[in-house]
């Protein structure tokens, strides 16, 4: 019986590898909903090749020209088209690899239908973690992360007790500048930043692993999906991305998960859970051929970034929304050239410590105060 699938964010880098999964396994795997925001040329190669019942975008132009196109397909747009395909009928799983917070309404949606969620969104959980597995409690649903650190996590503990857990370790490549010193920074450019070294990833996520946001996002999530202390929860530089997270038990064991640097590879497996498919064309790990890996330890004045996720975690409530909300602004201001590098981490400070917490925010409340945050940002830099 075939799994039918929502996909938020289809043209996106994670998107895109997730129809790469759908189409090598398309006898266990069936898209039926689908969103894109502006990219209309990659929207139609995907409703041309793998024909959803439902499509959004972000545009209502874009979805009227899309539905005079192809008339056997529902249209639909905005942050409702979002919600439309999240709570599709057909569907038992939903695929959220939007970036941003924007995919929060749609997620908590689907879990309310009853929709299993592989969540490759970080955002989502950093915004309103507290929200997001309550209600996947209430609803019996499973959230299975499809970031390759957060999968790496969730196979070591496979069959484990959390009780019995020392020790979360979450690898790091370091980015882009993971060489430099912050006097280093002050005159890079957007093109050096957009460099990784290990991973094709989006404009925004590239950036999030130059400053070390992404890893600061990573251990929020890891705290919000597991259920450990950020005491216990450590971030190790790892140069060549092969082993991808760890867990230490209290008899001091260390369960890793190894692979070749390959998103498909934890997205095939939240897809396919519990069951482990064959990959065709994947390249296997050799150890051997890789002959040493190498480990740092993470100085958190050096990204400050990452800093400011743990200090966000720890105070917890709407910090962490408006840490988020600051950040996703300050990459935007970034990557139109409006702010130098360095001056991502200062817009993430001044953001937080401007910020009177409150301690369990409710939906509105948290989509209030991401607003209120991108807005002040916006008219300070403008």
């Amino acid at each position: 019986m075939k799994k039918k699938l929502s996909l938020l964010g289809s043209t996106g880098s994670i998107g895109i590898q997730t129809l790469d999964v759908i189409r090598e396994h398309s006898e266990r795997l069936q898209l039926e909903a689908v969103s894109a925001g502006e990219n209309i040329k990659e929207l139609r190669n995907v409703i041309q090749e793998f024909s959803p019942k439902l499509v959004s975008v972000k545009l209502e132009q874009d979805a009227l020209t899309l539905q005079r196109e192809f008339p056997k397909v529902d249209f639909s747009y905005g942050s409702q088209g979002l919600i439309d395909v999240a709570t599709y009928s057909t569907t038992d799983t939903l695929v959220n690899a939007v970036l941003g917070s924007v995919g929060l309404p749609a997620t908590l949606k689907a879990i309310e239908s009853g929709k299993h969620i592989a969540l490759a969104n970080k955002e989502t959980l950093v915004t309103a973690g507290h929200l997001v597995m309550e209600a996947a409690k209430k609803h019996q649903v499973t959230i299975l992360p499809v970031d390759s650190e957060h999968s790496a996590l969730f196979q070591a503990l496979n069959g484990e007790k959390l009780e019995q857990v020392d020790r979360l370790i979450l690898t790091a490549s370091g980015g882009s500048f993971r060489d430099k010193s912050r006097e280093d920074l002050s005159n890079v450019s957007l093109q050096d930043a957009l460099n990784h070294p290990n991973w094709s990833m989006g404009a925004k996520i590239t950036i999030d692993s130059a400053t070390m946001m992404n890893k600061g996002l990573e251990v929020i999530e890891a705290h919000v999906l597991f259920g450990i202390p950020y005491d216990q929860i450590d971030v190790v530089l790892h140069r060549e991305s092969i082993i991808h997270s760890l867990v230490e038990f209290q008899d001091t064991s260390v369960m890793a998960q190894l692979g070749t640097p390959d998103m498909r590879v934890p997205i095939q497996y939240a897809l396919t859970y519990p069951d482990r498919l064959p990959r065709k064309e994947a390249k296997r790990l050799n150890l051997v051929e890789i002959g040493k890996l190498h480990f740092e330890e993470m100085n958190l004045e050096r990204f400050k970034a990452l800093r400011l996720a743990y200090d966000a975690g720890r105070v917890g409530g709407s910090m962490t929304t408006v840490m988020n909300a600051a950040n996703e602004s300050a990459v935007k201001l970034f990557l139109q050239e409006k702010i130098s590098f360095l001056e991502i981490d200062e817009v993430i400070e001044r953001a937080m410590m401007s910020h009177g917490t409150i301690a369990a925010p409710d939906l509105d409340t948290i989509l209030e105060i991401d607003a209120v945050t991108r807005k002040s940002i916006e008219n300070v830099i403008n």
